[in-house]
């Protein structure tokens, strides 16, 4: 296996379309790592350039120690996984795995001893004589998964190889790309734009949008503390919530205004956020996860007063939507991230709203109506920031990492 590295690199189409900007990305030899975005954000373009099915326009790809950008699509070593299986349908398994062996010639017996070893790995070794269409949607996976493994390419790329399978079906096989991929210590970058594939799955996670790198950390660094508003928005499910908020000062302490109510911020938080008092009489972003809010339990300070909307009750929690007093956050890349890039989810999302509809997270045995009023705790400690105008998240001392560091 070896290390991908990207150096700057861009993609423009011919009809002037830039599709990546000045991607700087290094991924470790070994390493799983996830690129994550809306449709349309330049993911699957750049791991096409890694896999020279796509020029590169500027900048520089390494694999190893080994500068690619005018080798072709074979002479780079790598191999793919598509989201179409791409699979011979006249040909059984084990002659759909060996054809990459076959056409470089290497002898029948290693091809043999090396099917039948991914074959054992993949759980495949009873259907190696069956043909692609007496095998299930999860098995066929497996074995465009064999073709790419059985070549011992030094990197593998992974275009959505799960997006044609049900729901069920794809837990199961996130899994196992993960026990595989680890289980081989394969130098992997996997695409998806399913946020919860990239947590669950990928040592890091690196969000594009609009071609563009926005964080690149490990799962838990980019949902505790993200980059900007759009990674904030587009990474967890359901979204977070967001509001305008003024911060002003009382006895002492930091105080957010939202709408009419006053949100009192705990030590904690500010501890978190130093740069929150550069802030002080000025408006941002203030953003909430569902899971952190809660109905109200004891003292606490950080509150919010609202009505029910509706609930959806989901088994282990109860999803309630309450209707609160508030400026919403206007920001396109907020709708992008919680639209997913859908350009047809509307083109003025928020219009002149002077509410703002709360997602929390209740216990599932929480009584509440639709139209009753109803108290919001939220989690001081888990409090979101963001510069409105640079949509940046607001740290301070312990800044975020926007780029990835080699």
């Amino acid at each position: 296996m070896a290390s991908v590295t990207f150096d700057r690199v861009s993609k423009v189409f011919g009809d002037g379309i830039r599709a990546v900007s000045d991607l700087s990305l290094a991924v470790a030899d070994g390493e799983f790592m996830v690129l994550v975005g809306p449709s349309g954000c330049g993911k699957t373009t750049a791991l096409r350039m890694v896999a020279g099915l796509e020029e590169i326009s500027d900048g520089e790809i390494r694999i190893g120690d080994d500068v690619v950008n005018d080798l072709g699509a074979r002479q780079r070593d790598v191999a793919m996984v598509f989201q179409s299986y791409a699979l011979y349908p006249h040909m059984s398994v084990f002659e759909n795995i060996a054809f990459g062996l076959r056409s470089r010639h290497v002898a029948g017996a290693e091809v043999r001893r090396r099917v039948e070893n991914i074959g054992q790995i993949l759980g495949l070794r009873d259907q190696l004589e069956r043909k692609p269409a007496q095998l299930s949607g999860g098995q066929r996976q497996r074995v465009a998964m064999g073709r790419a493994i059985v070549r011992e390419p030094r990197a593998f790329l992974m275009d959505e190889p799960l997006s044609n399978l049900d729901a069920k079906l794809r837990v199961q096989m996130r899994a196992e790309i993960s026990r595989i991929q680890r289980g081989l210590a394969a130098t992997t970058i996997y695409v998806t734009h399913d946020q919860v594939e990239a947590m669950t799955m990928g040592d890091r996670v690196a969000v594009m949008r609009r071609g563009e790198l926005q964080q690149c950390e490990p799962p838990q660094a980019v949902y505790d503390r993200p980059a900007n508003l759009f990674v904030a928005s587009f990474i967890g499910s359901p979204a977070m919530n967001f509001v305008e908020a003024e911060l002003v000062r009382e006895n002492g302490g930091l105080v957010c205004v939202v709408g009419g109510q006053q949100v009192r911020l705990p030590e904690e938080c500010l501890a978190a956020h130093p740069a929150l008092q550069a802030y002080v009489g000025r408006t941002v972003a203030l953003g909430v996860r569902p899971e952190h809010t809660r109905e109200p339990s004891g003292d606490n300070g950080c509150r919010l007063h609202g009505r029910v909307v509706l609930t959806e009750a989901l088994g282990s929690a109860l999803l309630v939507h309450v209707d609160v007093e508030a400026r919403p956050v206007t920001s396109g890349e907020v709708f992008e991230g919680a639209a997913d890039g859908d350009p047809a989810a509307g083109a003025e999302p928020f219009g002149d709203s002077r509410t703002v509809v709360f997602v929390a997270s209740f216990d599932p045995g929480a009584q509440v109506d639709a139209g009753a009023p109803v108290e919001l705790a939220l989690d001081g400690r888990k409090l979101h920031f963001f510069d409105l105008e640079t949509g940046k998240a607001i740290y301070g001392q312990a800044p975020v990492r926007e780029l990835v560091a080699s």
